[in-house]
């Protein structure tokens, strides 16, 4: 049996993940996390499903090296790709995935109509679509494939002119469909939120994910006795690109910048 002291590993394909991060610290703040950015192959919205698996798989593997008693894939695009194969390689561990919040989103939409903010490979899903068929029968969703974004977010950019431009053509067709909901189906988007708050009327619900995860996460744990009693050791990040990007990017969405290393996978 696993060791609830033991660490939980949080993976995204860049720092997006960094907002499940936040969501599990904030309802968990007793256990250790280990985070793993693979910053040298995003964006992950336009590759493969066998090359995402693939490394997935790598960063299972290394997670499990580390001694971790659970996996987070704090990335929409991951979890469409690859989840199943991790679950079915690893049945005995914990991973908890990430799905765009088509059901609580349908929920609490008034206008009938929702908006979907994400990477195109989640959009393409056969996963997506399958929640689609199970939440969404009487809403109508419209859906935004979002290029550009994930990669601004990569970058530190929150508020240039230019993302502004960028998510406005976004918003627009959403908005002009009369959408009073947003879910946002990638883990980077949650930073968007304050200019989003600028961009849309108060009146239009922004749903994102990370709460759901982390409680999900504490669910499993909880079933499995592995919830940590504390206290958490800081947190260790790991980069498949440059440690110095990442130690540049961890103040602005993180709140501060230690323990970083290359991954070297």
């Amino acid at each position: 049996m696993a060791d609830p002291a033991a660490p939980v590993g949080v993976f995204d394909s860049g720092v997006g993940g960094l907002s499940v991060l936040a969501e599990i610290a904030r309802l968990l703040p007793h256990e250790s996390l280990l985070y793993v950015a693979d910053c040298g192959h995003i964006p992950y919205g336009e590759k493969s499903p066998a090359f995402i698996r693939q490394r997935c798989q790598i960063v299972a593997e290394f997670f499990r090296a580390q001694g971790a008693k659970a996996m987070v894939l704090a990335c929409n695009t991951a979890t469409v790709a690859a989840v199943a194969d991790l679950r079915e390689r690893y049945p005995d561990w914990p991973i908890v995935g990430m799905e765009p919040a088509v059901k609580p989103a349908a929920a609490a939409t008034r206008s009938g109509v929702v908006g979907v903010l994400a990477t195109t490979g989640t959009l393409q899903s056969a996963k997506f679509a399958a929640l689609l068929d199970r939440f969404a029968n009487d809403v109508r969703v419209v859906t935004q494939p979002c290029p550009g974004l994930v990669e601004c977010i990569e970058a530190g950019d929150l508020d240039s002119s230019s993302l502004r431009q960028l998510l406005q053509g976004y918003l627009t067709p959403l908005l002009a469909a009369g959408c009073d909901t947003l879910i946002l189906g990638c883990t980077h988007y949650p930073f968007l939120k304050p200019l989003l708050a600028e961009l849309v009327s108060p009146d239009i619900a922004i749903i994102d994910t990370g709460a759901a995860v982390a409680r999900q996460l504490q669910r499993l744990l909880g079933e499995r006795g592995l919830l940590a009693e504390g206290p958490a050791r800081p947190a260790q990040f790991w980069t498949s690109a440059s440690p110095a990007h990442l130690l540049k990017i961890l103040p602005l969405l993180w709140g501060r910048s230690d323990n970083v290393h290359s991954l070297g996978l």
